[in-house]
């Protein structure tokens, strides 16, 4: 049979205790921050991923117009067809200038919750 010893009875581990403690508390302070790194990045992929969902919306839109216009009422002229497709252009067009607006400030907070994190 073996008999486990007494940790605290040993001067040599008792000595070396603090030691372990503080070792211990700097390893799992070391692993923090990058786990929040990540998690940032990961919010901002996230918003990113919110972002293009929402320019396709806006492309899924404008080509269900498209189509809708060559249902419905057909244009006459091709200044009504052209009118129609400028309209169209205009607003897709309005939502790749979002969507640009929008990555450049995601880039500005991305940066600013990795600064924050280091």
């Amino acid at each position: 049979m073996t008999k486990s010893k007494d940790t605290t009875a040993n001067p040599a581990l008792a000595a070396a205790q603090p030691m372990m403690e503080w070792w211990q508390q700097q390893f799992t302070q070391g692993t923090t921050p990058m786990a929040r790194m990540q998690l940032a990045w990961m919010q901002s992929m996230a918003e990113t991923m919110q972002f293009e969902a929402q320019f396709l919306q806006a492309l899924a839109e404008s080509g269900q117009k498209i189509a809708q216009s060559f249902d419905g009422e057909t244009p006459q002229t091709p200044a009504e067809m052209q009118e129609r497709y400028q309209q169209l252009i205009k607003e897709v067009t309005e939502a790749q200038m979002e969507r640009m607006q929008k990555a450049a400030e995601l880039t500005h907070d991305f940066r600013k919750r990795l600064w924050e994190e280091i």
